[in-house]
């Protein structure tokens, strides 16, 4: 019997990163792979809103790679959901700064924590031996994803 070709390396990548993707979660709209009832934008954007000072809507698309008006309809979201509030910069009142409430900072400290142990119980699920590895790939990775223009950039 005649053995399956091997299928090219980049094309194994995709294969493999589609799957992780979807088995992890990261497709469904409405709800975070660690269970939060959240899109993964919006948790995402609680969580470096956490982890920084007030920041401009147009910083905080950077952060999260979304255009101007992902950031816009996200932000509107939020607010929406009482979890950022948005003022107008002093140094530029056209500019928005973009700060968590207090309900922002529960609900981000939540997300961090359910993120965190589904982190945890992924990377245990690795044998030991192997994590170092797969953080090192996973650098690599993020390396060449910063080499690489975004679509629309061209």
């Amino acid at each position: 019997m005649p053995r399956a070709a091997t299928p090219p390396p980049a094309d194994a990548l995709r294969a493999m990163m589609q799957q992780l993707f979807r088995r992890f979660g990261a497709l469904a709209g409405d709800t975070t792979p660690c269970g939060k009832p959240l899109s993964m934008a919006h948790s995402h954007a609680l969580m470096v809103l956490r982890a920084s000072p007030p920041m401009s809507q147009q910083a905080l698309g950077r952060v999260l790679a979304i255009d101007k008006s992902n950031v816009t309809r996200l932000c509107a979201r939020m607010v929406a959901a009482d979890h950022v509030t948005q003022v107008a910069a002093a140094h530029d009142g056209r500019s928005r700064l973009v700060e968590l409430t207090a309900r922002g900072r529960r609900v981000a400290g939540e997300v961090d924590r359910a993120s965190r142990a589904r982190f945890t119980a992924l990377l245990a699920a690795v044998p030991p031996a192997h994590r170092r590895d797969v953080l090192a790939t996973l650098r690599h990775l993020l390396t060449a994803v910063d080499t690489l223009s975004t679509p629309g950039s061209r």
